[in-house]
């Protein structure tokens, strides 16, 4: 039974408002849709007529690592943070780094972000990271004490707004916070990084 158009589009919207969650293509195909005949390219195409039906309100339709969301626009973000008693957590500079380093250089171990930082990486920051769900191991480097292999999550590009690694910015190594100065102070204070 085919459904005219602006009524698929209704339902897409429904499922992709109460879903919590992002959705792929071929989820919506298979959840809402699937009594339907429609194609793929077909779903795409009403993402796309629905995404651009979107541009002028406060919410956006964005294409994620793990598929389509609704998400309120970047620009009132310090006026919807009032909504939450609770503050985002802060992250050390220490935490960031290291999340950096393995979002750009990935897969990389333990021992390869403490020779670029010049400090040791506590346990706690991949922990941290870890439990966040931005990072986690993918493996273990053929190398004497098989250390873990870190790599991001489809969680980090989400959290990120990112569809994939290739949408990271770029980086400018004269003004990046991994730069050899930083390693040189932090061998100079000789404390590992927390």
């Amino acid at each position: 039974m085919a459904l005219p158009t602006p009524r698929l589009k209704c339902l897409i919207e429904a499922a992709l408002l109460v879903a919590g969650r992002p959705l792929t293509v071929a989820e919506i195909k298979g959840s809402v849709l699937a009594d339907y005949p429609v194609t793929s390219r077909y779903v795409q195409l009403l993402l796309a007529e629905l995404k651009q039906e979107y541009e002028p309100r406060g919410v956006e339709l964005k294409e994620v690592a793990s598929g389509w969301r609704f998400q309120a626009r970047q620009e009132y973000a310090e006026e919807l943070a009032r909504l939450w008693s609770e503050r985002a957590p802060r992250y050390s500079r220490a935490v960031m780094e290291t999340l950096t380093l393995i979002a750009y250089r990935q897969p990389i171990t333990r021992a390869e972000i403490e020779a670029i930082r010049g400090v040791a990486v506590s346990t706690q920051i991949v922990t941290t990271l870890k439990e966040r769900g931005w990072i986690r191991g993918i493996g273990h480097k053929e190398v004497p004490g098989r250390p873990e292999l870190l790599a991001t999550t489809r969680e980090f590009l989400d959290y990120f707004n990112l569809k994939s690694l290739d949408q990271l910015p770029e980086l400018d190594e004269a003004q990046t916070p991994l730069s050899v100065p930083l390693a040189e102070s932090a061998q100079q204070s000789g404390k590992p990084d927390e």
